[in-house]
């Protein structure tokens, strides 16, 4: 190769060297000046995130809108739903605070105000140690119990009957007193099922339970007392009948899996002996399971609804089986401790017009609770439903009331004027 060849290859390789560092230079230039931009539009984005006209009139959608003082209207944020409320606190006290949180205490707390929260006397926690100790475990447990029938009343625990000759007759115990405490724990409120549970011990073992006996059903506060008592079995007829010449008397006690089989052979003994017309007493009935109490006034409605269950989902019925065990006249003895599945059973009857009620409103307990397991342990007890009487009305909160209204709070004896009037009623009825 001549020196003109080498001159002009060494001329070729500088100018596509210099065309190279040209166009480096001019991405970076690029690059720098698309950065600029970015940087210009960024802070100008902050001037314009804060004045929304300006923004609408730009055409860009409105920016939404994070200050903690204002209200969301769009989909589930910490505006308007709790647990994206807890999360952000939960992240903040992880990262930043130099605190822990106990999730157990912290999981108490919160579920149980949660609860309280909905109004609802009857929703609660149960945390994993109280739900397994009074209640699942209950279940697989003997009951021997102290002699009292109990009850709910706003989610807590009173004594609906007190059983002749039961230790807790001997120590005072009357119908009304509320649980406030067993063994000292006075930690919650104690609902009837837990205290059932709380009881199941074995034959002898002592208990101290501590009674809070108001002036009212309603009254929060009133005369306490504590009671030790030692556990029995005790065995109490479910049904108890008599003759009043030609009236058969019935005392339903409570509405239990074989409450309408009892009140058949009821009925059945009863008419063998004369009887014409009925009683049925169902005054301190807690109540119990709901089909029970449609099969036992399906034993004497022909025909109709019965209840109405009210659920999210909607309204439901449930309607008479249509085979009746007697057509004779029937009068329905009830007072303020008639509650549940038991006003049900009332409802039943007079709506469909097939008996007389007397005595006094009863306690208006007209929702159904329903015990839910959670995944972490524990449970939640919450409102599931409401019964309606088969005309549509309320029961809850409300009551059933009487046809005849009569006072009065002495059930059986020759005291008992509720019992008179009905019998004097039940005479009066039949043809």
């Amino acid at each position: 190769m001549g020196s003109s060849d080498r001159q002009n290859t060494a001329k070729l390789k500088k100018t596509s060297a210099s065309l190279r560092e040209h166009a480096r230079n001019k991405r970076i230039a690029r690059v720098f000046f698309a950065f600029i931009i970015i940087v210009v539009a960024f802070i100008l984005g902050f001037g314009l995130r804060s004045n929304i006209p300006l923004v609408t009139a730009l055409g860009f959608q409105t920016p939404e809108v994070t200050n903690p003082d204002s209200k969301m209207v769009s989909t589930k944020t910490t505006y308007d739903a709790l647990s994206a409320r807890v999360g952000e606190v939960e992240d903040i006290l992880e990262t930043l605070s130099m605190d822990d949180v106990s999730l157990s205490e912290a999981t108490v707390g919160m579920l149980t105000e949660l609860m309280a929260s909905t109004g609802d006397p009857y929703a609660a926690y149960y945390d994993e140690e109280r739900y397994e100790k009074y209640i699942k475990e209950s279940a697989e447990k003997n009951y021997s119990g102290v002699g009292v029938l109990f009850g709910d009343y706003n989610g807590r625990a009173y004594a609906i009957d007190v059983l002749e000759g039961s230790e807790a007759e001997a120590r005072g115990v009357e119908k009304g007193d509320f649980v406030v405490s067993i063994d000292g724990d006075s930690s919650h409120s104690w609902s009837a099922t837990e205290v059932i549970g709380a009881l199941a011990r074995d034959e002898g073992s002592n208990v101290i339970i501590t009674w809070m006996r108001p002036i009212s059903m309603d009254a929060e506060r009133g005369t306490e007392f504590t009671t030790t008592l030692i556990c029995s079995t005790y065995k109490a007829e479910n049904v108890v009948t008599d003759l009043y010449e030609e009236v058969g008397y019935i005392r339903l006690h409570q509405i239990t899996d074989s409450a309408s089989d009892l009140v058949r052979g009821a009925v059945e003994r009863l008419s063998a002996e004369g009887a014409q017309a009925f009683i049925l007493d169902v005054r301190d009935n807690p109540g119990g399971y709901l089909a029970q109490s449609c099969d036992t006034a399906s034993l004497f409605v022909q025909s109709g609804v019965l209840v109405g269950i009210q659920t999210n989902d909607g309204t439901n019925t449930r309607t008479a089986s249509g085979v009746t065990i007697t057509s004779a006249p029937l009068v329905v003895l009830i007072n303020g401790y008639t509650a549940a599945a038991a006003e049900v059973l009332v409802a039943a009857l007079q709506d469909n017009q097939r008996a007389t009620c007397v005595g006094q409103t009863t306690m208006g307990k007209g929702s159904v609770q329903v015990m839910r397991e959670l995944s972490f342990g524990g449970a939640v007890r919450y409102t599931a439903a409401f019964y309606l009487t088969p005309l549509g009305h309320e029961i809850n909160q409300v009551g059933i009331a009487p046809d005849i209204s009569v006072g009065g709070d002495q059930t059986g004896g020759e005291d008992d004027t509720q019992l008179l009037v009905a019998i004097d009623t039940a005479r009066s009825l039949i043809s």
